[in-house]
């Protein structure tokens, strides 16, 4: 783990859903959770539905600037804009099961907006992946 996740997401709890920031660099951002039955989110068997899934990599993408970001004298804001496909091979991701989020800035332009190749991985298999679109205001 390289900081707190706080550090780098305006988001705080119950919405944080990451518990940690694993590696990050100029290109990829690496985070992990663990699925917390006892979460807003966790259906009866304290699974969370697989949709948070798009939440989990917008989270990473977001903590990526963050730290891209992290000596500026003010925090950017940022929106997800979408994704044109999002797909996961599970409809739910089991209760204490530890995900790992990748982000990979595949884009960036001059004007804020962005894409980042997005994965999920459960056991060291891709269950979930899609491709944001994000702008990072000025």
């Amino acid at each position: 783990m390289i900081d707190a996740v706080q550090n780098y997401v305006p988001h705080r709890p119950p919405m944080l859903l990451l518990d940690s920031i694993q590696a990050v660099s100029e290109g990829d951002c690496q985070a992990e959770l663990r699925v917390d039955p006892s979460a807003w989110y966790a259906e009866a068997d304290g699974a969370m539905p697989a949709w948070l899934g798009l939440e989990l990599m917008a989270q990473t993408a977001a903590a990526h600037s963050g730290w891209k970001n992290r000596n500026a004298p003010a925090a950017k804001g940022g929106y997800l804009l979408g994704t044109r496909r999002y797909l996961s091979s599970l409809d739910r991701f089991p209760s204490q099961a530890l995900l790992k989020v990748h982000a990979h800035l595949d884009y960036a332009g001059v004007f804020g907006q962005s894409a980042f190749v997005c994965e999920i991985r459960l056991n060291e298999t891709v269950v979930a992946e899609a491709t944001l679109r994000v702008l990072e205001t000025p």
